[in-house]
């Protein structure tokens, strides 16, 4: 994990042009950003999104400051936006996508049929939860964003994620104990 003054580092490299620097930054936001924009924009549009993320993170590093939210969650806000640019384009279009699962629903070589079976449990309980519930859940679980990070991207004081995260949680435990998910 690269620490606040390495990350600063890299930040100021990347915004004089070193490019290097900003591929260890991308490589090191990727997945968790693909995953991300693959449940916010569908699978298919997911590579796209992240492109257009980075490219308006490039143009706009020279406006960026790294504090609490970190670099993380500057570029997690920015993927938020892109997303949602990408929803009005489709309701204006008519076009709509499938969110991509949380997990494989189907058991994977190795995988244990209950293990499978559970996951398409939390996978539909998951998607029962209210879209504020999903989209806070996917920043700190799926993006691994910590509290300061989310609030940043969501506008919100810390404390308030960390009880919203909670409620979210026990909602989804609501849910799967219900049986019906």
């Amino acid at each position: 994990m690269v620490g606040h003054d390495e990350l600063a580092r890299l930040v100021d490299d990347a915004r004089g042009g070193d490019q290097d620097a900003w591929e260890h930054l991308y490589r090191r936001v990727y997945p968790r950003l693909r995953a991300y924009l693959a449940r916010r924009v569908g699978t298919g549009e997911a590579e796209d999104a992240v492109s257009e993320t980075m490219a308006r993170a490039v143009a706009g590093i020279d406006r960026f400051t790294l504090g609490t939210a970190g670099f993380d969650g500057w570029v997690f806000g920015i993927a938020r936006r892109v997303a949602a640019d990408h929803h009005r384009r489709a309701g204006r279009s008519g076009q709509h996508h499938a969110p991509a699962p949380l997990a494989p629903a189907e058991a994977q070589p190795g995988d244990d049929l209950v293990e499978a079976e559970d996951r398409l449990l939390v996978h539909r309980a998951f998607e029962r939860l209210a879209p504020a519930e999903q989209e806070l859940l996917e920043l700190r679980v799926i993006a691994g964003l910590s509290a300061d990070e989310v609030a940043a991207v969501l506008g919100k004081r810390p404390g308030a994620i960390r009880t919203a995260q909670s409620r979210a949680l026990a909602h989804l435990r609501a849910i799967m104990e219900q049986g019906d998910a």
